[in-house]
Formats: structure tokens, sequence, C-alpha cells
């Protein structure tokens, strides 16, 4: 596949990474001139290129790896139509608070979603660790291969996202439309819980029963019609 990806900080720099070593292209874009990232790109994912944001964006599947408050800057024009993987989180701690991306009564990749509204969402790779990311990418079959969910109202664009997990090292565990991203953003049992496949499910199928859950259920029931 080629993969552009939008944000060159550290966790788009290790997601480069990733998808060298699978054997992808890699496009990495910051928000200026690929100058300026060109020697970081280039020792942490050797063989990526260092492009124009525009170019990033026209791959077959993108990921963005920016602050989420920046996200709604992004060019949507530029990703009408592909495949786009939300892999970023809301920390109001860092965030600053922000109402649109703190409602419990949808989710985060929902709001990006309308960010981009002719995009093909698709959730996936939030929830790991950067550690996680870079140390515990294992070959399919090995019973210590870690999961990562995948939240998408697209079931093309879900299942090859899925595809890209599980050639990242990873099993893809479905997780349901991008509604269903919610359960395993921050402050859910899931999130940064580096769990093999089996777990990950049990880990998203109790959400409900969680602390998180009820607020969450709570919130909806009382902005139901």
């Amino acid at each position: 596949m080629e993969i552009g990806i939008l944000g060159a900080g550290r966790v788009g720099l290790v997601l480069a990474a990733l998808v060298r070593a699978a054997g992808h292209q890699a496009l990495v874009a910051a928000s200026g001139d690929p100058q300026h990232i060109e020697a970081a790109v280039s020792v942490a994912a050797p063989g990526a290129r260092a492009v124009w944001a525009h170019e990033a964006a026209s791959a077959s599947v993108v990921l963005l790896a920016v602050p989420i408050t920046k996200a709604h800057a992004l060019p949507a024009a530029a990703l009408a139509g592909r495949i786009v993987v939300d892999t970023m989180n809301y920390w109001w701690e860092t965030d600053g608070h922000r109402p649109d991306l703190a409602d419990p009564t949808t989710s985060t990749s929902e709001t990006v979603a309308r960010w981009l509204p002719s995009a093909r969402v698709v959730k996936a790779l939030n929830h790991a660790s950067v550690w996680e990311l870079e140390n515990l990418g294992r070959p399919a079959g090995d019973p210590e291969r870690r999961a990562i969910a995948v939240a998408g109202d697209d079931a093309v664009a879900v299942e090859t996202v899925c595809e890209l997990v599980d050639s990242l090292g990873f099993d893809p565990v479905r997780a349901g439309r991008l509604a269903e991203g919610v359960r395993f953003e921050p402050h859910t049992e899931a999130f940064g819980a580096d769990a093999v496949a089996a777990d990950l499910r049990a880990l998203l199928d109790r959400f409900w029963d969680s602390q998180r859950g009820r607020v969450v259920a709570r919130a909806r029931a009382a902005s139901a019609p």
C-alpha cells in the first residue's frame, strides 16, 4: 500500500517506521516545507519520503497523527474519498477544554468525520502506546501478538485498515461502527491495555458496565429525543 502520514511528531514517525518495515510506501508530511522534516524522517523510517501535506493526503490510506485540536484544519478536499485512519486522542490536560471533543454523546472520531465529511474515516491505532507500537509487533499466529481495535462505517475501508494493521504486526479486532470508537478512547479499560485479541474483545465487550461506559450511557440517554 501507499500510506500517507499527516504528522511528523513521535507518533507519526513511529507509524512511518512500522509502515516501512511492513514493506509499504510511506509519505510523511508536517504542516510546512518537507525539507524541515527530511532528516528526522530518514533516520526514523529509512525509505520513507518527506512530502507536502497534499501529497500525503493523496495516498490510498492516510493516517492522522496530528494533535486532534488541529484536525479541523486538515485538507478536507484532498482527503475526500480517501480511507482516513484516525489515530488521534483528546487530552483536555494538553488540548484545553473542548466541549465538542469532550462530548460523551458522541465519539471523537465522529467529530473528526464531521470535519472531513467526504473522507472514509476509520478509528484505529489510537489506544496503543508508542512503546507498544515500537516493541510489540509480532508475526501472525504468535500467541503474544497484541491487538488493535478498528471501528468504522465503511465496510471496505474497515477491511483495508484491518489488513494494514495485520501487516504492521498486530491482530485487528473489529469493534463495529465508528461510534463504537468511544469504547477505546482515553479513560477506557481498552486504552493502553497492550492486550492480545481475546482480552481486547473482552475489554470492549464490558465497556458499558465500566464507569466510563455508565457516564456515556447516561449522557446519551439524557440527550435522546
